[in-house]
């Protein structure tokens, strides 16, 4: 009986972590638009064999089983990076947070120096690119960049997208209320869909957000136009008061929005109660 209670539960927990790796690399692939050609080529490859076994295509065959034994392997070598950003979600929990969650208050005073740099920046066509980490880590771009680890202020982030300062033509990376670093290089997206007008900066960007959670802020040095960055997808030439309604909610935690509820439902109901 012991035994197959234990028989029971090893196949459940096998099908649940199989599950478990599984879900993880969909939802990490939904926003990850290199992932997304991945997952498509590993599906025309399977077709592809199953239908050279049924048509009996003896060379198309043979092929297919060299692409699959040692297709992993190249796999490997080719997405390093994203292998590391989706093992380095799974083991991730707000407990090991590498910053502090913020208050209300230093939550829209970080909003506040943003929005007043990029409209600095704005009304003098100064280029910019910044990038608020959130849950994925983005340690192996601060690594190489320009350290700083200093207040958020708009004085300062004018200063370092400044012409001719040089750091001007990379990009700043935000964690919590702090400017960790300075100069950072990002990778560009392949995304085919991207207007060819958009420059580097755009592409930086998009290709960031492709790769991790984070929100990235463009300032065009051309037009003087401001985009976002979120999940992949690029959000262009948006106002002010857009982008800083934008932050506002991308930036609220999410047991902060639950708790908000709660109150909402416990004003709802007191309000029955003196009716």
């Amino acid at each position: 009986m012991l035994t197959t209670i234990l028989s029971i539960i090893t196949k459940v927990l096998d099908i649940a972590i199989v599950w478990f790796i599984i879900y993880q690399l969909l939802k990490y692939s939904k926003n990850n638009f290199k992932l997304t050609l991945l997952f498509k080529g590993l599906l025309i490859v399977i077709v592809l064999k199953l239908m050279s076994d049924w048509l009996k295509l003896n060379t198309v065959g043979i092929i297919l089983e060299y692409v699959i034994s040692w297709g992993p392997l190249a796999l490997i070598i080719i997405f390093q990076p994203e292998i590391r950003n989706v093992l380095e979600s799974i083991g991730r929990t707000q407990l090991l947070g590498r910053h502090k969650t913020l208050t209300v208050d230093e939550r829209e005073k970080m909003v506040y120096e943003i929005i007043n740099a990029m409209e600095y920046l704005k009304k003098n066509k100064i280029g910019a690119l910044m990038v608020i980490e959130r849950d994925y880590s983005l340690a192996q771009y601060i690594e190489p960049a320009t350290k700083l680890y200093a207040d958020i202020s708009s004085e300062l982030l004018i200063s370092l997208f400044f012409p001719n300062n040089p750091l001007h033509d990379g990009g700043v990376i935000l964690q919590g209320d702090k400017i960790t670093c300075a100069g950072s290089v990002f990778p560009t997206s392949d995304n085919q869909n991207i207007s060819k007008r958009l420059g580097t900066r755009h592409r930086a960007a998009l290709g960031i957000s492709e790769v991790s959670d984070c929100i990235s802020l463009i300032v065009s040095e051309e037009t003087g136009r401001i985009s976002v960055c979120i999940g992949s997808e690029l959000n262009y030439n948006l106002s002010l008061d857009d982008v800083k309604l934008l932050l506002l909610e991308e930036l609220q935690p999410k047991r902060e929005t639950f708790y908000e509820v709660d109150l909402e439902s416990e004003s709802d109901e007191n309000e029955e109660i003196s009716k």
